[in-house]
């Protein structure tokens, strides 16, 4: 949940629901249109941008671009079949990314100066003020010169919509409702507090000496997309078998990230039900895939994943997270605070002068506790960390786990 504000005396928030759409050909082929015009419409604009400052020296505004969907709507005859605030969000995506490309170059990072996009590279238009354009039309999502598209509520919904977005991705059309919802009651307390440690041999592990092992969805996978790359690169480019092995190719790519997205999401509520205060390390993610030798461990364990939905899901459960330096919480004594100097990665067991003798995870977990201000015993006496039990697939891969 994000863009809290205060409207009376409720606080609300931004929380987005994504579902799956089934369109009919006739249907999929007006969505297509749409993502047409919209991607000529946006390179349009950046070359506009593009021009007016090389020519003269002059910067295009976002309300200038959106005057210009009215007169693009009047001369193409397929705009006409494409809501004009549709158009609109065109320009406002394309005034995001040059207010981004803004901030790197002020911040000394790499520009990334906005690309043209190709037919592969643009795959989503929104409709910014929801009952205008579209709308909901019994359990159906009624959209402006489209109709109305089956809806898979796999789910229900929750609080106002606000706007919705349509996505294109892996051969299959989504919708994204951002929807303005109360804030929930905090969860009752539960007196416990938890330091976590991330890693590889081990996904998660607690101060109290739970591990949680790494899933590997994508190393797993391997194998299947080793063949389905090399069927990929066998067909002739711009025929319909290779736009058939890309799909392919694309489904097994999203159904890892599916897996280890919803690996990560049981997880992550598990911990927000069970502990008050949850502390985990402060990584460089960014930094640490630079290393070559590890990067794809470190990326098929999904530690941003993780850390971004404990985090929206401790400040929606009224749960405090707090992240600290990660430094010397491997090579630091949690008993003595004597350091292991001859310490590398290899050593998964630490022993001290002082009589510790510990994992090295574990050790790690109850420095990263301290570091918050709280202490714990390294003896392990709480229940294992639990977890919800899925259902066929899931559930084997909960139980390939250890969980």
């Amino acid at each position: 949940m994000q863009a809290y504000r205060i409207k009376g005396f409720i606080v609300l928030g931004i929380k987005v629901f994504k579902y799956r759409l089934y369109p009919t050909p006739t249907q999929e082929k007006s969505m297509f249109n749409t993502l047409s015009v919209c991607r000529h419409f946006y390179n349009m604009c950046l070359e506009d941008r593009k021009l007016a400052y090389e020519f003269e020296k002059r910067s295009v505004s976002k309300s200038e671009q959106e005057k210009m969907a009215i007169r693009y709507r009047q001369t193409f005859p397929q705009a006409k079949a494409v809501f004009s605030q549709t158009l609109q969000t065109v320009a406002d995506d394309l005034d995001k990314a040059f207010q981004a490309f803004f901030r790197r170059v002020k911040a000394g990072q790499k520009p990334g100066y906005p690309r043209f996009k190709g037919y592969n590279r643009f795959n989503s238009f929104n409709f910014k003020q929801f009952g205008v354009g579209a709308k909901l039309d019994g359990k159906r999502l009624k959209l402006f010169s489209i109709g109305r598209v089956t809806v898979r509520w796999h789910r229900p919904i929750e609080g106002k919509i606000k706007a919705v977005r349509i996505v294109f991705k892996a051969g299959r059309w989504y919708a994204c409702f951002a929807c303005e919802v109360e804030d929930k009651s905090p969860l009752p307390k539960t007196g416990q507090v938890i330091g976590i440690d991330v890693g590889l041999a081990a996904l998660v592990t607690t101060s109290d000496g739970d591990k949680v092992e790494h899933p590997k969805f994508y190393r797993k996978s391997q194998k299947k997309l080793r063949i389905l790359q090399r069927a990929l690169a066998r067909k002739k480019k711009g025929s319909k078998n290779r736009r058939k092995a890309l799909l392919q190719l694309q489904r097994q790519h999203e159904h890892s990230k599916n897996q280890r997205t919803d690996f990560a999401h049981k997880l992550t509520y598990k911990l927000v039900q069970n502990y008050d205060l949850i502390v985990c390390e402060d990584l460089r993610i960014k930094n640490m895939v630079q290393n070559h030798k590890l990067s794809k461990s470190i990326l098929d364990a999904g530690w941003g994943v993780f850390r971004q939905l404990l985090t929206n899901k401790a400040e929606e459960a009224g749960r405090q997270t707090v992240f600290v330096n990660p430094a010397y919480t491997s090579k630091c004594c949690s008993n003595c605070g004597a350091m292991f100097e001859e310490l590398t990665l290899a050593d998964r067991w630490v022993q001290c002068d002082c009589g510790l003798s510990l994992d090295r995870d574990h050790n790690a977990a109850i420095n990263i506790l301290k570091q918050s201000g709280w202490d714990t015993s390294v003896q392990h006496n709480a229940a294992p960390l639990p977890m919800p039990q899925g259902k066929g697939k899931h559930k084997r891969a909960v139980e390939a786990a250890g969980l």
